[in-house]
């Protein structure tokens, strides 16, 4: 076991955590069955597509999370319940994971994605993500990565319990699949990116692992921006608020 092994283990820290896949996946299916999703393809590999649900011109893009390792967004359709009955539109982009692609390849083809997403609906652009989710929608605010026109629609970013300094996890058994190097983990760090010019808002679980609430205060301090502590959430049930229009996380990013 490497050092911060623990200190990053979600799972073994929640109760019946090993319950929340199959639970996600269960919910993600009966949402599909009611709400079908088009399923958009931007390149010839299976992890090169997204779904998307068409409701008004607003679009709120969803990334999943997992250590950048596993899942895809027909696990987590569900989520997309909440900006759906608010009359948004919803895209949640698959991505490559590793090990067959490093961090660098994820993010750029999560950029050139979010371009397609972006055609397909005409108002704001939301962007959210969990975990490791959340730390792709932060990287996707670094100067350059998207274009003027996508940068100049984006109304709002939520960061979820993000990864947001990458050097802690050179120090755990999975980066012999992440594949980090210093040089790596240094350049794909949000925190060290310039403060965005589009509003952020961090939120992080009350109830998660202190190395979470480290790294969500991290980016809150980083960015100057504000970061909601959902009181006795986990690392599993803080996405939750995501399926209702009512929840408070729903209305932070609407």
């Amino acid at each position: 076991m490497a050092e911060l092994d623990d200190a990053y283990a979600n799972m073994a820290h929640i109760p019946d955590g090993n319950r929340f896949p199959d639970l996600w996946a269960t919910r993600s299916l009966h949402f599909l069955q009611e709400h079908r999703a088009q399923v958009v393809h931007t390149g010839p590999s299976d992890r090169a597509r997204f779904l998307f649900w068409r409701g008004g011109p607003d679009l709120l893009v969803i990334v999943h999370g997992g250590y950048w390792l596993k899942f895809a967004p027909e696990e987590f359709a569900h989520l997309a319940g909440g900006a759906l009955r608010a009359g948004w539109s919803v895209a949640m982009p698959a991505y490559p994971l590793a090990p067959a692609a490093r961090l660098p390849q994820i993010v750029q083809a999560l950029a050139g994605a979010l371009e397609v997403m972006g055609n397909l609906a005409p108002g704001r652009v939301h962007l959210t993500g969990h975990s490791a989710g959340g730390h792709l929608v932060a990287r996707l605010l670094a100067p350059g990565m998207l274009p003027a026109r996508i940068v100049a629609r984006i109304a709002r970013v939520v960061p979820i319990s993000p990864l947001s300094d990458l050097r802690p996890l050179l120090r755990t058994s999975m980066n012999a699949d992440l594949k980090l190097d210093a040089q790596t983990a240094q350049d794909e760090r949000p925190v060290f990116q310039p403060r965005p010019a589009v509003p952020v808002h961090v939120w992080v679980g009350g109830a998660e692992r202190p190395v979470f609430l480290d790294q969500a205060r991290w980016l809150a301090e980083a960015w100057t921006c504000p970061v909601t502590v959902d009181t006795g959430r986990h690392h599993f049930d803080v996405i939750e608020g995501l399926e209702h229009p009512s929840a408070l996380l729903s209305a932070v990013i609407g």
